[in-house]
């Protein structure tokens, strides 16, 4: 049985919060869910509106889906004490363009579920385009 696609165009957003939105209409069918990482990454272990058997997620324009520093900034504000000096430090390094950014964030997760990562069982294939 082939897998369902669904395709995200990454010119239609410029935020996490819009990569999340852009997820949420394609994969999910609009259904509500946590939007945020760890719920992105619950979603696609399946049973929250995503295809049973898992699927291809089509991601046009992947390139332009970046904007770490801002989520950083954010994520400063709500972490704990214990991770300040961390948080500080990853967004000190995303404003000399160093480090990872909120697309690797988003690929090392959609990876983990698909072919080769520790929950490939979730049958998720990536294309990015």
């Amino acid at each position: 049985m082939e897998k369902p696609s669904r395709t995200i165009d990454g010119t239609h957003f410029d935020t996490l919060e819009g990569f999340f939105l852009a997820f949420q209409d394609s994969v999910l069918d609009g259904a509500q869910w946590g939007s945020n990482l760890d719920a992105f990454n619950d979603v696609l272990r399946g049973g929250f509106g995503s295809p049973d058997g898992g699927f291809i997620l089509i991601w046009k324009n992947h390139a332009t889906s970046q904007e770490t520093v801002r989520q950083l900034e954010l994520r400063l504000t709500r972490c704990h004490p214990a991770n300040t000096q961390r948080v500080l430090s990853d967004l000190e390094n995303a404003k000399s363009g160093v480090g990872t950014t909120v697309y690797d964030w988003l690929l090392e997760i959609l990876r983990c579920h698909g072919p080769g990562g520790d929950e490939e069982e979730d049958g998720i294939d990536l294309a990015l385009a």
